[in-house]
């Protein structure tokens, strides 16, 4: 792997000063119902935010929250090469309900506002676009910027031709090389790393304005960013998110750091141990694209203390992943090698690399090339399998690594976040997919001929809405995520769970009391014939005016398990709901048919439970059937007009929108 020269962690007064004096500080918009320009500068140095009283919804047995924690704005390079107008600010705007503009000069509004939201650019090229915008800039009449500028026109290209052609210029070889450009940057690319800080402080000016930090409590920001690792054509991406306004002064980027090992060593370095109040935590996703390299255990030639030391330092940081967005789901996979139990029919849900022909499986060995189309499908692509590779470090070192709750989010590039109703898919892709049209020809023409979808939401269940109680709910992986759905699963296990809890005025109270919730360990078996009892949960979409909501259809529990050698095995138990359901939808008219629930509660014993074998376990929500976008935005067209990819028999024309809990582990006591 190419590697950069190192970070530069001194800063100059003198010299930051200066370089931002000559590349201008740009200010992401005012808001007048918010704090000022030079409110918000105060706040962020601020060594802590101030102590409040609690939320006036604070609940000790934990609220639903959804929130989104991926998405990009025109300050991420290839957003803005596909045209995206939005800012940081637009971008908290639209989560909050309000209209803002997009590309193609549409209006838009989010129909429900979320509680919580990370703007998420691209660190790699961040300081560099801003240099090539900037009318201020030293470098903005030089021939890199003057390409890089004219690359987003609508005319030109397909947008991936144009984002490359930039990138290209950038970088000085392309996506698959984490370089910076010294005819762009200077020969220590310093340049580009000062310009990049302006705009992290821009980002954190936003967060800022936008947080509520009244007890009312209806609005959190968080800072973060993305940390876009695509060695080989193979996306190995991560979001970074800080507890709150106490980050470090420069971001990790790729192309200044190509390890992930150096990244995490740098955010807990800097951050975390750093004694300042900084806390940060790191969320893999589109290890669907990975190559089997987003969890590759890579250090197993190193001496067993370098081992344990590095697996406990991926525990540390990163303790969540995203397992829905718009470039497909990540929880699992069909036909992946030396996985048993048989086909999960749900694992087909939207998967971005086609499911017939499916990709050659992996046997052990990562590749490379997936954002091409290119190499094998690993099972470490898919978080189930995933967690089965912890629990096989756990069983070898005693320390299990990938220990990965789940989220969702959806990776939007129009400042967009939270924008997942089917019914009113604007595109991701900026002025390249505005149009329905747009959507079905250039989506499907991608990986898959379901391509594309709105994404996820993730939720969080915490007793208020603050950056803390949100972040202390996310490291211990007390979160869920969504296809974009607002589903509020519940999971819980214990070994002495009593009664019939589903039905106690106190289940909550004592599903807390007596047991671990969604994201923790079940403790040691009180006897050594013992056997866990698992109550699960959830309550429907509560809907809104004018948005549909759907009944539940059922509840899954997944269990995972190592097995010998390299075998993985899974086992699907339906707990409650309709087995059989009689639920249905009119592609016509995706009028909705059959019968729901509005709530379902149930438990769960496993019968094959062996208490000498690690174990997995996690639960999924099925809503009833549904249209997916792509048949909703064909059916808005005439028959001569329908675009060709309407009937590809490969293209859903229905869905089932879920929910995903995070798991609950089991690990022999030995």
């Amino acid at each position: 792997m190419i590697r950069s020269p190192a970070r530069s962690r001194s800063h100059s007064t003198v010299l930051v000063i200066t370089a931002l004096a000559l590349i201008g500080v740009a200010c992401e918009g005012a808001n007048t119902d918010l704090p000022d320009e030079a409110a918000a500068e105060h706040a962020i140095a601020l060594p802590r935010e101030m102590p409040r009283p609690p939320c006036v919804d604070r609940s000790p047995t934990r609220n639903a929250y959804f929130g989104e924690l991926h998405v990009h704005t025109s300050l991420s390079l290839d957003a803005y090469t596909f045209q995206t107008v939005g800012n940081a600010d637009d971008a908290y705007r639209f989560a909050r309900g309000e209209t803002i503009s997009f590309a193609g000069d549409r209006l838009i509004r989010l129909e429900r506002p979320l509680d919580f939201t990370a703007v998420t650019d691209h660190a790699s090229s961040m300081g560099e676009l801003r240099l090539c915008t900037d009318p201020e800039s030293p470098v903005y009449d030089q021939r890199i910027c003057r390409i890089v500028r004219n690359s987003n026109p609508t005319q030109r290209g397909p947008e991936f031709e144009r984002f490359e052609s930039a990138l290209n210029v950038v970088t000085g070889r392309g996506v698959g090389f984490p370089l910076r450009s010294t005819e762009l940057c200077g020969e220590d690319f310093e340049l580009c790393r000062l310009a990049m800080d302006s705009v992290w402080k821009d980002h954190q000016r936003a967060a800022e304005r936008f947080q509520d930090h009244s007890r009312n409590c209806r609005f959190t920001t968080f800072n973060g960013y993305e940390y876009t690792a695509t060695p080989d054509f193979a996306k190995v991406h991560r979001n970074v998110i800080f507890r709150n306004e106490i980050v470090p002064d420069r971001v990790v980027a790729w192309v200044d750091e190509a390890s992930r090992w150096g990244l995490w060593k740098t955010l807990d370095e800097e951050c975390i141990e750093a004694g300042t109040g900084c806390d940060v935590l790191t969320i893999p996703h589109n290890s669907n694209m990975s190559n089997g390299q987003m969890f590759e255990i890579d250090y197993r030639d190193e001496p067993i203390e370098s081992q344990i030391e590095k697996a406990r330092l991926w525990q540390k940081l990163e303790p969540l992943i995203e397992i829905m967005q718009t470039k497909g789901s990540m929880e699992c996979r069909n036909g992946l090698w030396q996985v048993f139990g048989g086909p999960d029919p749900q694992c087909d849900f939207e998967k971005w690399r086609a499911i017939d022909p499916a990709p050659s499986a992996c046997k052990g060995t990562p590749e490379a090339g997936a954002i091409l189309g290119k190499g094998c499908q690993s099972r470490l692509d898919f978080a189930r399998y995933a967690l089965v590779e912890g629990l096989r470090e756990e069983a070898r070192i005693g320390v299990n690594p990938i220990k990965i709750g789940s989220t969702a989010s959806t990776d939007m590039h129009n400042a967009n976040p939270g924008d997942t109703e089917e019914a009113s898919y604007d595109g991701v892709l900026g002025a390249d997919d505005q149009r329905p049209d747009q959507r079905l020809v250039r989506h499907m023409l991608a990986l898959s001929p379901a391509a594309f979808n709105p994404g996820g939401l993730v939720g969080v269940w915490a007793p208020e809405n603050t950056r803390d109680e949100l972040f202390d709910s996310m490291k211990r992986r007390e979160t869920f995520g969504t296809s974009g759905t607002r589903i509020q699963p519940r999971f819980f296990a214990s070994w002495n769970f009593g009664g019939d809890l589903c039905g106690a005025h106190d289940f909550l109270e004592r599903a807390y009391s007596e047991g671990v919730a969604m994201g923790g360990d079940l403790p040691p078996a009180p006897t050594p014939d013992a056997v866990p009892t698992f109550i699960v949960s959830a309550g429907r979409d509560p809907g809104a005016p004018n948005l549909i909501s759907l009944p539940l259809q059922k509840i899954q529990i997944i269990k995972a398990w190592p097995g010998v050698g390299d075998a993985m095995h899974q086992k699907v138990y339906d707990v409650v709901g309709d087995r059989e359901s009689d639920a249905s939808v009119d592609l016509a008219t995706c009028l909705p048919t059959g019968s729901g629930h509005d709530a379902l509660c149930g438990s769960f014993t496993d019968p094959d439970f062996d208490p000498n074998q690690h174990a997995v376990y996690y639960a999924r929500v099925l809503e009833n059937p549904s249209c997916r976008w792509s048949t909703i935005q064909c059916n808005q067209f005439s028959a001569d007009d329908r675009p060709a990819t309407c009937d590809d028999p490969l293209l859903p024309k229905a869905i089932q929108e879920r929910a995903w809990t995070s798991p609950i582990w089991y690990s022999p006591a030995s």
